[in-house]
């Protein structure tokens, strides 16, 4: 295993509550960066998302001010950015409690958030959201419910719920394909592909039980390549990561963890893989046949690389759980991500 993490100059900032998700605001001026956290406080039971500020010192450990502060009506479980490119982009917080709040954050007036439009969606907790340009989101729970969310200029959130599992199913990560189709996964290493045009049950499956029983199966996170839509990375447990082709449904190939042909290299974690995204820094040469390079993060602490056919890349070893973590879009080379033990890490790779 190649490890990167000797050469990367890492900045631990150390925050005050816990950190359940990280994501990058888009750059409003070269000299601040804007990230969202989602913070949980045990000791008053409070939830919280805040818009922070990072001025990015070359030399010593950037400096760190929160701008403003919006409170939650319980824990969020996911954090999600829509309008990447706008000085007023959207941050949606979806909870335990089956709500999804979308707030605009003015990044030109100092991080200033508004509290645009609220929906509850789910019988408990929200598990996953993805947005779509246009303000079109589709959210999942464990209660079986899928939902495709819209923001309606002047009357707020409209939905339409395409399937309702009344609990006898669950979902747990969810990603666009395309304008009218996404997938979701869940329990059992299944992935389901849906489209709107079409009747309200996905229309492709793989099926969970390819991986043979041998350990509990969760997939925990999904993405999809914007170039390759046809292609879906997925990440679960026992750190397993696998790729599923559209085009030939049958079998997923695996790239770590459960079900990896023995040739495959040795793989970053054997927990939990809390989130997978698509790397578009890290170069590759392989053909359009193979899978791009994968960063996930994971419950032993390990934040990475994983590219089809190569020695994954070690980024960070911490001593905690890696919970959540973004690649800036726009400056790719950057990363964030939040570490359990009340904390935020941030690195640019060279």
């Amino acid at each position: 295993m190649e490890m990167q993490e000797d050469s990367l100059q890492v900045h631990r900032l150390p925050q005050s509550k816990y950190v359940d998700g990280v994501r990058w605001l888009p750059q409003a001026s070269a000299l601040n960066r804007f990230f969202a956290a989602a913070f949980h406080d045990p000791d008053s039971e409070s939830s919280s998302i805040e818009i922070q500020s990072l001025d990015p010192n070359p030399n010593n450990t950037p400096s760190v001010v929160s701008l403003s502060s919006w409170t939650s009506p319980s824990r969020v479980s996911s954090l999600e950015i829509a309008g990447g490119g706008s000085f007023k982009p959207m941050v949606s917080a979806a909870t335990a409690s089956g709500s999804l709040h979308v707030l605009v954050v003015d990044l030109v007036e100092g991080g200033a958030i508004e509290e645009a439009n609220v929906e509850r969606l789910h019988v408990g907790r929200v598990e996953g959201v993805d947005w779509r340009e246009g303000g079109e989101c589709v959210t999942v729970g464990e209660d079986g419910r899928v939902n495709v969310v819209r923001v309606v200029s002047g009357e707020g959130l409209r939905y339409r719920r395409v399937v309702d599992g009344n609990g006898l199913v669950g979902y747990r990560a969810v990603k666009w394909a395309s304008p009218s189709e996404f997938v979701t996964g869940g329990f059992g290493f299944g992935l389901q592909l849906w489209d709107q045009r079409k009747a309200s049950e996905a229309v492709s499956k793989l099926n969970g039980n390819w991986f043979q029983g041998k350990t509990s199966a969760v997939v925990h996170s999904i993405d999809i390549h914007p170039s390759r839509k046809h292609t879906c990375i997925a990440g679960g447990s026992s750190g397993t990561v696998f790729a599923w082709d559209l085009r030939w449904p049958k079998q997923p190939i695996v790239l770590s963890g459960v079900g990896a042909s023995e040739g495959t290299n040795n793989p970053l974690s054997e927990s939990e893989v809390w989130e997978v995204k698509y790397d578009s820094y890290t170069k590759s040469n392989i053909s359009s046949s193979r899978i791009l390079p994968v960063m996930t993060c994971s419950e032993d602490g390990i934040l990475g690389v994983i590219e089809q056919g190569e020695e994954p890349i070690e980024l960070l070893a911490e001593p905690c759980a890696i919970n959540s973590f973004d690649i800036d879009r726009q400056n790719p080379q950057d990363v964030i991500c939040s570490l359990e033990w009340e904390s935020i890490a941030v690195f640019s790779r060279p």
